[in-house]
């Protein structure tokens, strides 16, 4: 059983900074994906960037040129830098992991194919 612990939410300001953490523990898979989603109030779950064992990455349209997501496999430690914060960016942020692909794929993969998820970390974007 995989289990995932994210941190690095707070509140900031409209233009700011922020990177998110989410420690992996309990993965065997070889091939797997890894994906951050954010949910804000009264909205669905949406996928946000996503990265898979190949290295392979794929980003929402919102956020390209603003996030970027990264894992360090020796640490098992997916991050998310996210510069240039928008108050739309604003939401509860998940880690997921899945036995899934990223590399090839023409958009990011669906909130079905991850099975493993993380407790959530709140960010604020402040105008």
């Amino acid at each position: 059983q995989v289990q995932l612990v994210e941190s690095g939410g707070g509140t900031v300001q409209a233009g700011g900074s922020l990177k998110l953490s989410c420690v992996m523990s309990g993965n065997t898979y070889i091939s797997y994906s890894m994906a951050w989603f954010r949910q804000a109030p009264g909205q669905e779950r949406e996928g946000v960037a996503a990265i898979d064992s190949d290295g392979g990455t794929k980003y929402a349209d919102s956020v390209k040129g603003r996030f970027t997501i990264s894992e360090d496999n020796a640490k098992n430690i997916l991050y998310l830098q996210m510069d240039s914060l928008k108050p739309e960016d604003t939401g509860m942020y998940y880690c997921a992991h899945g036995a899934t692909v990223v590399t090839g794929r023409s958009s990011l993969p669906f909130e079905y194919e991850y099975n493993s998820w993380g407790q959530g970390t709140q960010v604020t974007v402040s105008s």
